[in-house]
C-alpha cells in the first residue's frame, strides 16, 4: 500500500487531503521536516501544506523544498471549513482559551476576537483537541471528521473568516511526474543586485508563451536583504517551450533549482 508521511495528529487537514489520493498508508510526523526526512530516506512519499487562500504561503515548506532532495510530484486543493470543538457537554459561555495550528487560528482570527476567546498556538489542529480533552474551559480549531475521531463535539462549524478557504498541498517523491498536458513547474531562483535583474529572468517567460501562476520572495539565511524567489508556471519542464525558457533562465541566474513538475491540483 502506498505510505505517506503528513505533518500533525491523525484527524488533520494533511492526513485528509492524503487520503484523497486514494488508497493510503498515512504516517503523522511532528514537524515537516521530519516528513521530507522520512521521503529523502525512502520510507515513502509525503504530503505538506504549502499555500492557504486566506493566511497565504507556509514558508517552512518553501525553505524545506529549496534544501531537499525531493520532488513535487502531485498538488492537491482542499476546501477547508474550520469547527469549534470541546468536550461533550461543554457551554459555549464557559470558554476561555482556543487551541490549534497557527494558520488555523488566523483563519479564524475574526470569530475568535468577536468572542473574546485567548488563541494558544499548537503544532497541529488535529493535536490541539488532546489538550482540550484534558482541560476545562477550553476549545480547539479542526475539522468534523477530526472531532469524530476523537469523540468530541462541534459547537460551531464554518468559523473561518471566509467559506472559500482553500489549502494548497504539494506531494513530495523522490522523483517529480511524467508530462499530463496539465502541468504546473515550480522552480526557485536567485539574481544579481543589478537594476533590471528580476525583470529579465521574467520576460524569459512572457516571450516563452508561458503563463505565470505564482511568485514569491524569501530571504536568503546568512546574507541579509538578498532572497529567493519562487516561481510557478504553467507546463511541464519536460515540454520543449520550458525547457528553453529553464535553459535561458539559468544563464540570467545566480542560482536555479526545478523543484519540480505535476499534474494541475482541483478545487475539492
Amino acid at each position: 500500500m502506498r505510505k505517506i508521511a503528513f505533518q500533525g495528529a491523525h484527524g488533520s487537514y494533511s492526513e485528509e487531503a492524503a487520503i484523497s489520493l486514494g488508497e493510503v498508508e498515512t504516517v503523522p510526523c511532528r514537524t515537516l521536516s521530519d516528513v521530507f526526512e522520512i521521503v529523502e530516506s525512502g520510507g515513502g512519499e509525503g504530503i505538506v501544506p504549502v499555500e492557504n487562500s486566506i493566511e497565504g504561503s507556509i514558508v517552512r515548506t518553501y525553505d524545506l523544498l529549496k534544501d531537499s532532495t525531493v520532488q513535487i510530484s502531485r498538488e492537491v486543493i482542499l476546501k477547508i471549513s474550520h469547527c469549534l470543538i470541546t468536550n461533550p457537554g461543554t457551554d459555549l459561555k464557559s470558554i476561555r482559551r482556543v487551541y490549534s495550528h497557527p494558520q488555523a487560528l488566523g483563519q479564524c482570527e475574526q470569530y475568535l476576537r468577536e468572542l473574546n476567546y485567548e488563541a494558544l498556538p499548537t503544532y497541529d489542529t488535529a493535536g490541539s483537541l488532546e489538550l482540550v480533552k484534558r482541560e476545562k474551559g477550553s476549545a480547539a480549531i479542526a475539522s468534523e471528521r477530526a472531532a469524530k475521531m476523537y469523540d468530541m463535539e462541534i459547537l460551531e462549524k464554518g468559523i473561518q473568516m471566509s467559506p472559500e478557504n482553500y489549502t494548497r498541498f504539494f506531494v513530495i517523491s523522490a522523483h517529480d511526474a511524467d508530462p499530463t498536458g496539465a502541468d504546473k513547474t515550480s522552480i526557485v531562483f536567485s539574481t544579481k543586485h543589478l537594476p533590471g535583474s528580476l525583470y529579465h529572468c521574467l520576460e524569459i517567460f512572457a516571450k516563452a508563451e508561458l503563463n505565470l501562476m505564482k511568485i514569491e520572495s524569501r530571504p536568503i539565511l546568512g546574507q541579509p536583504w538578498s532572497y529567493n524567489f519562487y516561481l510557478d508556471f504553467e507546463g511541464h519542464k519536460a515540454d520543449a517551450g520550458s525547457k528553453k525558457a529553464l535553459k535561458e533562465l539559468k544563464k540570467r541566474t545566480i542560482f536555479l533549482k526545478v523543484l519540480g513538475s505535476y499534474p494541475k491540483g482541483v478545487n475539492r
